[in-house]
C-alpha cells in the first residue's frame, strides 16, 4: 500500500510521487521495488481525480480515501478495507529507495504480531515503511476516528526492529530516505547519502 493522498505542502505543492530520481519517477521506482516483495501494489489517493493521474501505471490499483482530509489514518483505513491479503506493507510515496530485502525481512519478522515497525530510538519510529495485519488495522481504524499515528500505533501489538539491524541488509539505510522538500532531491543525488527519513517523534 503507498499513501499518494498528501497535499505536498513541503514541495511547494508539487506532487512528490512524480519526482524523478536517477531517470524514473518515484511512484515508478516504488511500483518496481513493490512487485519484487508483495502480491498487489495499491495506491491510497485523495479522490478519484487523482487516481486517474495513475492511469498509465501497470500492476498497481488506484483508491480514493474514504475519510477525507485526515492524514496518513485515512489512508490505512481505505487501504487496509481494500486489500486482499492479510499483511500489508505500508509506504509513503516519497520514498523513492525503499529496498525489498528489508520490505521482504518486515514480513518474515511479523510472526504473532499486529506489525512490525522499524524503530530508530524508542520514540523515533517509521510507521509508514512498515508491515501491519490487515484485520488489526480494519478493527482499529473502523473503531477510532483519531488522526493520530501514535495512537494508533499504542493500539497495536507491534514488534519493533531496530535500524541497526536493518543495516545489515541495507548498510546506508536508503530505504528510509524520504523526501520532503525540492532542495531534498539535490542531496539525493549527492555522494555519500545519509538518508531523509519519515521517523515519527511517537
Amino acid at each position: 500500500m503507498v499513501l499518494v493522498g498528501g497535499e505536498a505542502r513541503r514541495a511547494n505543492g508539487q506532487e512528490k510521487y512524480f519526482f524523478t530520481y536517477l531517470g524514473r519517477t518515484f511512484i515508478e521506482r516504488l511500483v518496481d521495488s513493490l512487485q519484487q516483495v508483495v502480491d498487489e501494489i495499491i495506491l491510497v489517493a485523495r479522490d478519484p481525480e487523482q487516481c486517474k493521474r495513475f492511469n498509465s501505471i501497470e500492476g498497481v490499483r488506484c483508491i480514493a480515501d474514504i475519510r477525507l482530509r485526515v492524514g496518513p489514518v485515512g489512508g490505512l483505513h481505505a487501504g487496509s478495507l481494500a486489500a486482499q491479503g492479510d499483511l500489508i506493507f505500508v509506504s509513503a510515496c516519497d520514498m523513492p529507495c525503499i529496498d525489498p530485502k528489508v520490505i521482504a525481512y518486515l514480513f518474515d519478522h511479523i510472526d504473532n504480531y499486529d506489525a512490525v515497525i522499524p524503530r530508530w530510538n524508542p520514540d523515533m519510529l517509521e510507521p509508514l515503511h512498515a508491515v501491519y495485519r490487515r484485520t488489526a488495522l480494519v478493527k482499529y481504524l473502523e473503531c477510532h476516528n483519531s488522526q493520530s499515528l501514535r495512537e494508533m500505533v499504542m493500539n497495536l501489538s507491534v514488534r519493533y526492529i531496530m535500524v541497526d539491524e536493518l543495516q545489515l541488509i541495507d548498510p546506508e539505510l536508503r530505504t528510509f530516505t524520504n523526501i520532503n522538500k525540492l532542495e531534498d532531491l539535490e542531496h539525493i543525488n549527492s555522494p555519500g547519502l545519509k538518508p531523509f527519513t519519515n521517523q515519527k517523534n511517537l
